[in-house]
């Protein structure tokens, strides 16, 4: 069976959440911020493959969504990103949005990717805000979403 038009919905992922800690040191009284920044989301991407002919394993609509990114962590450690979701299509696959029937692509070429979904941006943790003046910061940003 041969399928030449397929409807596939996509999802990136969130970015994590930055932390809020303080370092803990029997010897350093006000030890200062410890938080880290929150991992990156997952984005989706299209990538054309020469092997691939036929849009058969989107005949039913299917569903790829990203993960999100990991939380940051005490001690300033930063959240990990998550892994990207490359979806091979057959070369010359043209890809629309659905709504609007907005062209955003054309995999003319064995090996060209088309990022469809852009995986959103983890959140800053309180050390990044610690300045002069505030010296103890009680804010983290939270992740973004997905665009």
């Amino acid at each position: 069976m041969f399928i030449d038009r397929a409807v596939i919905e996509v999802r990136s992922g969130k970015g994590g959440d930055g932390a809020i800690a303080f370092r803990r040191e029997k010897y350093v009284p006000k030890g200062g911020p410890a938080g880290g920044n929150g991992g990156r989301g997952a984005s989706i991407i299209l990538k054309a493959n020469s092997k691939i002919n036929t849009l058969f394993n989107f005949r039913h609509s299917k569903c790829f969504i990203g993960e999100d990114g990991e939380k940051g962590g005490i001690k300033n450690q930063y959240g990990k990103n998550s892994e990207d979701v490359i979806i091979e299509v057959p070369v010359g696959t043209m890809v629309f949005e659905e709504k609007e029937h907005k062209f955003l692509g054309d995999l003319s070429q064995d090996g060209l990717t088309l990022k469809v979904a852009k995986g959103g941006r983890g959140g800053r943790g309180n050390t990044c805000f610690k300045s002069s003046t505030n010296r103890v910061p009680r804010i983290a940003e939270n992740g973004e979403p997905g665009i």
